[in-house]
């Protein structure tokens, strides 16, 4: 360590790590790089002392390929095609190319991930309703590979950047609207309970509910897990109560979409004898029949504020306080929606 410095300012360099895990520099420079040819255990003990360091490669050192990795948990649907659309606009304008990975439904890519992505040295990584531990966090932060999140599944922590959507406000306002069209017995399909958004929609739907002095019937309030069959599923289980729902809340567009199919095959017609409310707005909302009332998610635009930040933060000379942006959300009324049918 360099004399004359405070503790908490002192950083180890390269060779003091390397006298410290009892290994050569170059193996310490290997495992910088992603490099393979180092040993499972060798890496392990490496990598816990960058950690525990607080490692940082300067930006000089950090020679970066003309990528961003773009990291979904699924890709199974429009939405994630919107994401990458606007994550595509921002790296084309900068003269880069985007590398997309899946990690399988799981919330945090697994570590091989991580280590390829180091490997790689992109411009930056965008994640899409995902998360990474703190080691993943700590292996990017050492190769100063700056990352961004997109509706972050989890609270991601105060040194996180994030981009999201007012999905309180949107779970508000499509909920306003069934309840200014005189329904009063409105149910809702949410999306995963693991996830903030969902949990946010959701918890706007009570906000609505409540401050109308409406009871929440928790039976009608069902989790899915936005997709299509789920839609479809907990739709059937709803609209076969006896006491059905006269409306409902879609977490998203795609159970919104199996909610129809549910109505279709108990004879149910959509506005007449059940009005639905989606989440998103992706394209085929609008071509579906009836068109789909449904809340603007501003995704592509939300991907190139994410794409953007990246770029802004691998760029930057000086460390920059994490970014929190959320992009605003707004109703879009179609013909999905229309005013109670009075009792018969």
């Amino acid at each position: 360590m360099k004399p004359g410095k405070p503790a908490e300012a002192q950083t180890a360099t390269l060779a003091e790590i390397a006298r410290e895990a009892g290994v050569s520099a170059p193996t310490v420079s290997k495992v910088l790089n992603g490099r393979a040819d180092v040993a499972p255990s060798t890496r392990t003990r490496v990598e816990e002392l960058l950690r525990t360091h607080g490692y940082r490669r300067r930006r000089a050192e950090a020679s970066r390929s003309p990528l961003i990795d773009l990291v979904f948990h699924e890709l199974e649907s429009a939405w994630a095609m919107e994401v990458i659309r606007g994550v595509e606009n921002v790296a084309q304008s900068a003269g880069l190319s985007v590398v997309l990975s899946e990690s399988a439904g799981r919330l945090t890519p697994g570590r091989s991930w991580a280590d390829q992505v180091a490997a790689r040295r992109p411009h930056g990584v965008v994640l899409v309703l995902s998360e990474l531990d703190a080691g993943q966090q700590a292996l990017l932060t050492s190769r100063s590979i700056p990352f961004v999140v997109v509706d972050p599944a989890g609270d991601p922590g105060p040194d996180v950047p994030s981009i999201g959507a007012t999905n309180w406000q949107g779970g508000l306002a499509a909920t306003r609207h069934l309840i200014e069209l005189g329904h009063t017995r409105i149910g809702a399909i949410s999306g995963p309970t693991r996830m903030m958004c969902s949990r946010a929609r959701i918890d706007g739907y009570r906000a609505a509910m409540e401050t109308a002095g409406l009871p929440v019937d928790s039976s009608l309030v069902l989790d899915g897990d936005f997709h299509h069959e789920a839609g479809y599923r907990l739709g059937l289980e709803l609209l076969r109560r006896p006491d059905r729902p006269t409306a409902i809340f879609a977490g998203n567009d795609l159970q919104a979409l199996g909610l129809y199919e549910a109505a279709r095959e108990l004879g149910l017609r959509i506005p007449e004898d059940l009005s639905v409310v989606g989440f998103d707005d992706l394209p085929v909302a609008r071509w579906v029949g009836p068109p789909l009332t449904t809340v603007r998610q501003p995704l592509t635009e939300m991907a190139e504020a994410a794409a953007r930040l990246v770029l802004e933060l691998g760029s930057a000379q000086e460390e920059r306080a994490a970014t929190r942006l959320e992009l605003a959300t707004s109703l879009v009324v179609r013909s999905s929606t229309a005013p109670v049918r009075p009792a018969q």
